[in-house]
């Protein structure tokens, strides 16, 4: 195992906790943007007037994905292996860049995923009751709250490597 460890580096770990940083968050935020998109284009062909109400609901999942790029931008840029010329990290470095990349990746994928889910239904609010838009927003931002717990971990995690 150790050797293993080894053989991948601290900077190969560093790498690592950044690309699962943004393809798990990544793909969290695809999947909740597609699915809300799917039940907007359904209201927009029945009334295309709420197209600007149904969009901002389907944009909220997308959050989660820019939250994994930031991180991974982060990570690559403070540890100098963004461009080339950085620092070479220990093992034991490269696998807590990896552990502070981790929060943003995981649940920036399941709180995508249930945004996305939640979207849906705010949309179909909207779709009924237009005036209700307000209201109909709360609901996914909700699931955004953790998302942006996830993100002040892995902010507040990196610099302490």
């Amino acid at each position: 195992m150790a050797e293993m460890l080894e053989m991948i580096g601290g900077n190969g770990w560093a790498l690592l906790g950044a690309a699962l940083a943004v393809i798990l968050a990544g793909c969290g935020s695809a999947y909740g943007v597609g699915v809300a998109g799917q039940a907007a284009c359904g209201v927009v062909t029945e009334d295309p007037g709420k197209f600007a109400q149904v969009l901002i609901l389907q944009l909220l999942p997308g959050t989660q994905g820019i939250y994994g790029l930031l991180i991974a931008f982060v990570a690559l840029s403070r540890y100098g292996l963004l461009g080339g010329g950085g620092m070479e990290l220990t093992v034991a470095q490269g696998l807590m860049v990896l552990a502070a990349c981790l929060p943003i990746g995981i649940v920036g994928l399941i709180s995508a995923r249930h945004q996305g889910k939640t979207a849906v239904a705010a949309i179909g609010i909207v779709a009924k009751k237009p005036d209700q838009f307000g209201k109909a927003m709360l609901f996914p931002a909700m699931v955004e709250t953790y998302a942006i717990l996830a993100l002040l971990i892995s902010i507040l995690a990196l610099p302490t490597i």
